[in-house]
């Protein structure tokens, strides 16, 4: 059947011998090591603040803020269009992509705690940066600092995750990743909306305040310990087993450390692990976690509601501080989805809230055209009953996005991956991921002015077809353990097919 082939833990290799409590000491390791998600949030949430607010246009984009206050019917969807005003935005993303495939030598040789420092150095320096501009170049090299932060943090933190969480709740503990990112939303969305009010430096307290964030992962780098996947990776055996144990919370993690040992001789042996993520035995995951899961996190539509949801609500009429608190909406949207998907995804499993989600938000893209289509693009503001259904649609797509995509996006290709490929893999996955957050922040206000309501319809119709993807092709991942998820793929309904000839894949990988 479609989406078949699913195997439970206890069907696979070692995995019913594994054992694990919930330590102190693993909760206090897993909280600390997601504090990187909070970089990409506030970010995510500051930016679009900013790019909204009177301040900041005036001192760096005048043409935007003449054509803003500019009622005429022509400027209704085309408020915003400008190249460089979205170059403020994406340009972070491709610095992001780029700095990735370095952070991926970094997290493999040096840990994945020294990335996340790495990290957080770069952006609390673009942070300062950003507050102190006095020039669009100002303005851009700190963004792209940033970026180079967020690549690493998001190469390092989903991989941490992963590997300290017991099979049985990695999907919730991995999704502290997308909860603080979106506190980070939240929190970035009720900065914006009490500096909106300071003139004309508020914008500059915005920018400057992510230094916080990008501190608390410095001191959080340095305070979590190593996981223990990383540390057998560099031939630390007993510092390894020192930390499996702590983070289990039990002297008996025999079976763990065997797979674990195991799976790092075959990470040795592989010379070009890039090069490997093509054979066909890892072909599956690379199809899936590498290149489809992140893309289509960006082609749900959702990052650009976020991005410029300030900007969309002033262009659908509402007026700048109603904008800024249209935004909180959506933001605390996210982090209510967040925890729903964090205790149950481990339940109900990856596919369910793929699917379910899926449903709605296509639902609400295709409301959203109709209403626009209807309503707007005639030059005067829209009526208080059409923009509050609005803000409601909005609110429930952010709402499905939150508890599927969002979360998912980053636990699910973080998951997939054996040892020997998963620094590297992280990299293409961050890497394609930044890729099309830049190619839809730098594409959507243009689109949004040229295509109009359209937009929301092209959105609607690329979930219909990512949902399809997700029914008939990924396997079910909830409780299997992460050095045996390759068995999924043995046994998957398409996929089998594929990896058929993996031991002659496996032994050229070897030579």
């Amino acid at each position: 059947m479609a989406g078949g082939g699913f195997a439970d833990a206890g069907s696979l290799k070692r995995a019913h011998l594994y054992e694990y409590k919930i330590t102190s000491y693993f909760i206090f390791s897993c909280i600390v090591g997601a504090l990187g998600g909070s970089l990409f949030g506030y970010d995510l949430g500051v930016s679009g603040g900013v790019t909204s607010m009177d301040d900041f246009l005036i001192q760096f984009f005048p043409q935007v803020y003449e054509r803003k206050h500019a009622h005429l019917q022509e400027t209704d969807y085309c408020k915003y269009d400008d190249q460089l005003l979205t170059l403020f935005t994406s340009s972070l993303y491709f610095a992001a992509l780029i700095s990735t495939f370095a952070a991926s030598s970094v997290t493999k040789n040096k840990g994945r705690k020294a990335s996340i420092v790495a990290g957080s150095i770069s952006f609390f320096i673009g942070a300062i940066l950003n507050a102190a501009a006095m020039n669009i170049t100002m303005l851009i090299i700190g963004r792209i600092l940033l970026g180079v932060g967020i690549g690493f943090g998001n190469q390092a933190v989903p991989l941490y995750l992963s590997e300290m969480a017991p099979a049985k709740v990695r999907g919730a503990v991995n999704q502290l990743f997308q909860l603080t990112t979106c506190l980070g939303i939240l929190i970035a969305n009720l900065v914006n909306y009490a500096t909106e009010r300071l003139h004309p430096w508020g914008w500059r307290l915005s920018l400057g305040l992510a230094t916080v964030p990008a501190t608390v992962m410095f001191i959080g780098g340095l305070l979590c310990p190593e996981t223990p996947n990383s540390l057998v990776e560099q031939g630390k055996m007993e510092e390894g087993r020192r930390v499996l144990e702590r983070v289990r919370g039990t002297a008996n993690v025999d079976a763990e450390f065997e797979d674990l040992v195991e799976a790092s001789k075959e990470a040795q042996a592989i010379k070009n692990p890039f090069q490997n993520l093509l054979l066909k035995k890892n072909r599956p995951q690379f199809i899936i976690g590498a290149l489809a899961i992140p893309a289509f996190q960006q082609l749900t539509g959702n990052n650009s509601i976020l991005f410029y949801a300030p900007v969309i609500f002033q262009t659908l009429g509402f007026g700048s501080e109603a904008s800024l608190y249209s935004s909180v909406i959506t933001s605390v949207a996210l982090v209510i989805a967040t925890l729903i998907s964090m205790f149950y995804v481990d339940k109900f499993g990856r596919r369910a809230f793929f699917l379910e989600a899926g449903a709605e938000m296509f639902c609400c893209m295709v409301a959203t055209a109709v209403v626009l289509a209807l309503e707007f693009g005639k030059g005067k503001e829209m009526s208080f009953g059409v923009s509050v259904f609005l803000v409601l649609v909005i609110f429930l797509f952010v709402l499905g996005f939150g508890r599927s995509w969002g979360p998912l996006g980053w636990l699910v290709p973080s998951e997939l991956f054996p040892l020997e490929i998963r620094s590297a893999a992280q990299s293409v996955v961050v890497c394609v991921n930044m890729i099309f957050t830049a190619l839809v922040a730098q594409l959507f206000l243009v689109s949004l002015c040229h295509l109009k309501y359209g937009i929301f319809l092209l959105f609607a119709a690329l979930i219909l077809i990512m949902s399809c993807f997700i029914f008939f092709l990924l396997p079910e991942t909830k409780q299997v353990p992460i050095e045996e998820i390759y068995l999924l793929f043995e046994k998957h309904w398409f996929w089998k097919k594929i990896v058929a000839d993996a031991d002659q894949d496996r032994s050229n990988g070897h030579a």
